[in-house]
């Protein structure tokens, strides 16, 4: 009989699995009927209907092959057009950027490419789930930097300083973020930028919700600050912007070395991403700047509504910038973030994701996401109102 234990890789056997999924999979598992969950980061929205066309259009017309290793060329140079006129960023589509299987797998190629056994990957948390297993899967050692409330769930220039060793080669900066909303502006970065300036530190840059900043000040990439493209590894995709979640298309940018060794990576563990979903994706590029819009405007919505809601239970709230997330702290209710959310969904049938699930640090808040409809959020804001009051200290 074979022993599985030892056949396994022990780098995998360490990992364990994603704290989201576990509690979207209780809800769904639990047999109750009227289970209202705001646990996934998924839109509500359908794919705007011009991009589902034009991906029907390339079915119908017979463009069902292969496409070039880094995407068809048509798509790449409407993701360098796009990046220059959103956020002014000048990429090469020849050299500096490579079309994904989702922003998932670009993240593991970068880490993969970037980091040797024993390298250290300094992750800000609270954040997504995927950056700690995939540095260890990787061979690398994640040093989480702890963000907190006080200063806005943002990356701050002392925290950095002080996780920096010589063993540090890729600082992770997933702004805005998952699960916080946190956003860094101009002035954060540079700060950040002053710290790196001077190393061989190069910067992960997850920006898959640079479209969702709600506020007057858009989205800044640290790549636009000086010195800083040359360091800095882009991840984007098409899943939160233009609600293409199951259409799994993501890119990479950066320096040409870089994205050679990725796209080799890509090359022989993916060899291309889905045909259909890049002439998807290439009509998203060249006529989505109305569908973001729409889109923002209604998260926007949402976004004030349940910040509103939660205060007035009572919760503190740090009031988001980026992404479709709330994580307010639930400390007064005597709980910890993993009780709160298990008896959220017995006693309320309500499932949102505590913030163990993002780090340590998140102990003590839940995430919840505001990528449902208002009515959705309302009813289950409403059983959340309920149940906070039945559980008073």
């Amino acid at each position: 009989m074979i022993d599985y234990n030892s056949v396994l890789s022990s780098r995998i056997r360490s990992v364990q699995p994603s704290g989201i999924r576990r509690f979207f999979d209780l809800a769904n598992s639990s047999g109750l009927s009227d289970i209202i969950s705001l646990s996934i980061g998924e839109p509500d929205f359908a794919t705007p209907w011009h991009i589902r066309q034009a991906a029907i259009d390339s079915i119908e017309k017979g463009r069902t092959f292969y496409s070039p290793n880094r995407g068809f060329t048509d798509l790449l140079e409407s993701v360098s057009e796009y990046c220059t006129r959103r956020f002014g960023l000048t990429y090469d589509p020849k050299t500096e950027i490579l079309v994904t299987v989702g922003g998932s797998e670009a993240i593991d190629c970068a880490l993969r490419c970037l980091v040797s056994p024993g390298d250290e990957v300094l992750i800000p948390q609270p954040s997504f789930v995927c950056y700690e297993p995939l540095t260890v899967m990787a061979g690398g050692v994640p040093v989480p930097i702890v963000t907190e409330a006080k200063d806005e769930f943002r990356l701050t220039a002392e925290a950095l300083k002080n996780a920096i060793t010589p063993n540090t080669k890729v600082l992770v900066l997933p702004f805005p973020n998952n699960p916080t909303g946190a956003v860094m502006r101009r002035a954060h970065l540079e700060e950040i930028a002053q710290i790196l300036r001077d190393t061989n530190i190069m910067i992960l840059s997850d920006e898959i919700y640079c479209e969702l900043t709600y506020g007057d000040t858009p989205h800044v990439s640290i790549a636009e600050i000086d010195g800083m493209r040359e360091r800095t590894i882009i991840i984007n995709g098409f899943s939160k912007s233009f609600a293409m979640t199951g259409w799994r298309l993501g890119w990479a940018m950066g320096p040409e070395p870089v994205l050679t060794q990725m796209t080799k990576l890509h090359q022989f563990g993916i060899m291309s991403a889905p045909t259909t979903a890049q002439y998807g994706a290439m009509e998203a590029m060249r006529s989505g700047d109305p569908d973001i819009a729409r889109m923002r405007d209604e998260y926007d919505l949402r976004r004030r509504y349940i910040v509103h809601r939660l205060r007035a239970m009572g919760l503190e709230c740090f009031e988001p910038e980026g992404a479709f997330y709330v994580f307010p702290c639930i400390r007064s209710t005597g709980m910890t973030s993993e009780e709160f959310c298990t008896r959220m969904i017995q006693e309320e049938h309500v499932a949102v994701v505590p913030g163990s699930a993002f780090g340590s640090s998140g102990e003590g808040f839940i995430r919840i996401s505001y990528s449902y409809s208002l009515k959705h959020i309302t009813e289950a804001l409403d059983r959340m109102e309920r149940f906070i009051a039945k559980n008073k200290r």
